[in-house]
């Protein structure tokens, strides 16, 4: 894609990172954000940002977060204080021990950042 100019290109740049499923076959954008700050509000969004039923996981030296666009939008946000762990969203059903181990690894990854 690099050097690439079309509409396609721009789209594809502007979808989110990932598309997971749950063992119930629902679908789920998710886009992943590395946050030093632990925060992450609507307003880090564009303006015209397209994928209202995306979800954003948020990485930092501490923690995976998660939080829906609608929450976003609906003035929640991310931040050092909240209690949105990636391992409490029940969309996903996630193994919690898995978590634990990825963050253990993104401390030590982001260790220099």
């Amino acid at each position: 894609m690099k050097g690439v100019r079309s509409d396609v290109a721009s789209n594809i740049r502007r979808m989110p990172d990932f598309v997971i499923q749950n063992n119930k076959g629902e679908v789920f954008f998710i886009e992943v954000k590395f946050r030093k700050s632990e925060e992450f509000k609507f307003k880090d969004l564009p303006k015209d940002y397209p994928y209202e039923n995306c979800y954003f996981v948020v990485v930092s030296k501490k923690h995976i977060k998660c939080i829906s666009y609608e929450e976003l939008k609906n003035g929640k946000e991310i931040s050092p204080r909240c209690h949105n762990y990636l391992g409490n969203r029940k969309e996903f059903e996630l193994d919690k021990d898995v978590i634990i181990d990825f963050c253990n690894f993104a401390v030590k990854f982001f260790d220099a950042v």
